[in-house]
């Protein structure tokens, strides 16, 4: 029941139960004084009736008064206390105490929306937390994986400054060494900041009409000649419309990392990476399969998060930023496109992304 109802059903009552107790008193009073005592009642009965029927009246105006009030009272102020209560422990930041629902008033409205919001305001809290913890990742990761070549340069020159680079050959192998290592902390800060772009939603896409089918027929004919053994193969129907609207440079980007990352951990001599092309609805999906080592299952969920490597111990052997396909879900997500993995140890990895058709 409303306030609003509760209200006005308890001032009909402090009017209409104190009328029904006068006539009540006025009837037993009357039989007591009257009825019991003498037909004629004299000057003493008259005056103590009207005593006791004044007595009697403000006996039913307090009690009706008093109860009604300490009833309507009671339900508006104990859910009231149990409001401030609640909002005083989320004003001191104990977001696990709970707000329960007090009736079907407006108080109990209330309540709910008091719990609505503590739900919120965990959730966030919760949220924030976890940014913090990947912020937290984030930094180590990017001191991590800046101060390895950092450190293999800084020996190199070391070494050359030293003179234990004493004849030409190992003069030209220090320096390449270190080219090569400058090279890889330049690809590296590229990353970070194309990474950094994209997920602070700053870097533009250039859409156009991109029909599949040509374009990894294209793509396939410039990879051939990079795989000195192994092969890559494509497969699409012919007959479908493989038309989407993309960027080609970053749908590149996302094509390349998803290939290098499976040559990078196929262990095999003969590395066979296939690219197919699938109508699902009004989408077009690609999918990359390869036969490489597989993930295993728990680390599958995380591939796809910045600086994961499926290797705990961050071990650089395999090369790598540890952000390919983290760059590759982000560009994938701002073509309005899906991406997901599957895979088993031993077994291969198939990459599969869509991509809005037109």
């Amino acid at each position: 029941m409303s306030i609003k109802k509760r209200l006005i059903i308890s001032n009909i009552a402090m009017i209409v139960v104190p009328v029904a107790a006068f006539f009540l008193i006025d009837i037993f009073l009357g039989i007591g004084v009257f009825g019991l005592n003498s037909p004629n009642p004299n000057q003493s009965d008259l005056q103590n009736f009207m005593k006791w029927r004044f007595g009697g009246l403000l006996l039913v105006l307090a009690v009706t008064n008093g109860l009604l009030t300490y009833i309507v009272s009671k339900s508006l102020i104990q859910p009231v206390q149990q409001l401030n209560k609640a909002a005083r422990e989320i004003s001191q930041g104990n977001l696990d105490h709970p707000v329960r629902k007090t009736g079907n008033d407006e108080l109990g409205e209330l309540s709910e929306t008091f719990e609505r919001m503590r739900v919120q305001l965990k959730k966030a809290e919760e949220l924030q937390k976890q940014y913090e913890d990947n912020r937290k990742e984030l930094i180590a990761s990017i001191s991590h994986d800046l101060k390895t070549p950092m450190t293999s340069i800084q020996g190199y020159v070391k070494g050359l400054l030293d003179g234990v680079a004493n004849t030409p050959e190992k003069t030209a192998r220090y320096l390449q060494t270190i080219g090569q290592k400058t090279s890889d902390l330049d690809a590296l800060i590229d990353e970070l900041f194309l990474y950094s772009k994209l997920d602070l939603d700053r870097e533009p896409f250039h859409f156009e009409n991109v029909d599949l089918h040509a374009y990894f027929s294209d793509y396939i004919e410039e990879r051939r000649f990079d795989l000195n053994k192994g092969e890559i193969s494509f497969e699409a129907d012919a007959d479908e419309n493989y038309v989407v609207m993309a960027d080609r440079e970053k749908l590149k980007r996302v094509i390349s990392n998803i290939v290098e990352n499976a040559l990078k951990y196929t262990d095999c001599s003969d590395p066979d990476i296939r690219i197919q092309l699938l109508e699902q609805g009004d989408a077009v999906a690609v999918q990359i399969r390869d036969n490489g080592s597989g993930i295993e299952e728990d680390a599958l969920p995380h591939i796809f998060d910045s600086f994961f490597r499926t290797d705990s111990s961050r071990n650089s052997n395999t090369g790598g930023s540890g952000l390919g396909l983290a760059i590759a879900k982000r560009i994938i997500e701002g073509h309005g496109g899906t991406i997901e993995a599957e895979s088993q140890p031993n077994a291969g990895t198939t990459i599969r992304f869509t991509l809005k058709k037109l």
